[in-house]
């Protein structure tokens, strides 16, 4: 086993804190990296916080993991020591259900183990995050990186990247479609940044008027500012797609009324309580609301391969690990652009 120094929360009531784990040994099918950088997403907070299941502690939190390989097992073909190599939200599924065979193993049917906060396969061995030294992955679940791309700033791309690529590639957003994006944060800027790479015509619809300098910046065509009835009145039944990445309690229903004829509302936020949607919503328009979580191991590494090609990365702030608290507070605010990132050589 390997000692690993690490940040952790002891309880959903503590703080983030030094603590000291063992990492697995190498099997023969694992690959083991030193973790460089760390995104920080607002799930890790979420978890922390108990605020959607109970949670697994001590919690090691960070899936937006990056580093250098150490170690790989007798049977890994496919990485070697030295190599970049990526890992996001989760480490392992079943292998052999209908959805891990059709390379969606975020939707396993036997449940995904997610990269900290979960279970190994054995169904008692918790799984501890990014935001450590270092880390053991099966193979399977690494990805690998270009090293053409800033690493700091590729972090990101393992959660709020796949998880804005996704629904657009699998809704197929592109060349004239007009899409709106909900919200200008973590999730946001990089929807923002696919949308526009895939050719759609793309709008920012934001409680915030300060923001449109910064989605006009990212490449958005167009910004709404959802608090103005004017605004809304002039954007009703104009868009194909809105993808959602709010959080934050909002109004379903209005938004519904922004999207043309058989448009569609994909939500990636996750609102802390159900939202009210009427039916005549939906049925005026043959309009559909939806969802969708991250992309399966085959489709990240797609979008990893596509952001090395195109250049997108995430916008970031560098943080010392020690100034997560503030960062979290930080993030509650929306004190970011667009996403903080931990440089795990300052733990």
């Amino acid at each position: 086993m390997t000692e690993t120094k690490a940040y952790a929360a002891q309880s959903e009531t503590t703080p983030l804190a030094p603590w000291t784990f063992n990492r697995r040994d190498v099997g023969p099918h694992d690959v083991q990296f030193d973790i460089l950088f760390c995104g920080v997403c607002h799930s890790d907070l979420h978890q922390i916080k108990n605020d959607w299941f109970p949670g697994i502690f001590p919690m090691v939190p960070g899936h937006e993991i990056v580093g250098r390989v150490v170690k790989v097992g007798d049977h890994v073909k496919d990485f070697k020591v030295g190599d970049l190599a990526a890992t996001g939200c989760m480490v392992d599924s079943c292998q052999v259900c209908e959805n891990c065979k059709q390379d969606l193993e975020q939707y396993c049917l036997e449940g995904s183990t997610q990269t900290y906060n979960s279970y190994e396969r054995d169904g008692k061995t918790p799984t501890y995050g990014g935001y450590s030294k270092t880390i053991v992955v099966r193979e399977e679940f690494v990805l690998h990186l270009s090293d053409k791309l800033d690493l700091a700033a590729t972090a990101p791309l393992l959660c709020a990247g796949i998880t804005t690529y996704s629904p657009l590639k699998h809704w197929k957003v592109g060349k004239g479609h007009k899409l709106a994006v909900l919200g200008l944060g973590g999730l946001g800027h990089m929807a923002v940044k696919f949308g526009v790479a895939f050719g759609a015509d793309v709008t920012v619809l934001s409680t915030s008027p300060k923001k449109e300098a910064d989605a006009k910046k990212l490449g958005a065509h167009h910004f709404v500012v959802t608090t103005d009835p004017k605004h809304i009145e002039a954007a009703k039944g104009t868009f194909d797609f809105i993808l959602d990445t709010v959080s934050a309690p909002h109004d379903f229903n209005m938004y519904l009324s922004l999207l043309k004829t058989n448009g569609v509302h994909i939500c990636v936020g996750v609102p802390p309580e159900p939202a009210s949607v009427a039916a005549f919503s939906l049925l005026g328009g043959r309009k559909s609301l939806a969802g969708s979580g991250i992309g399966g191991i085959k489709e990240t590494q797609e979008m990893l391969d596509f952001c090395a090609e195109n250049n997108i990365v995430s916008d970031i702030e560098i943080i010392d690990i020690k100034d997560i608290q503030t960062a979290y507070d930080r993030m509650v605010k929306g004190d970011v652009r667009y996403r903080f990132v931990i440089d795990l050589a300052t733990l």
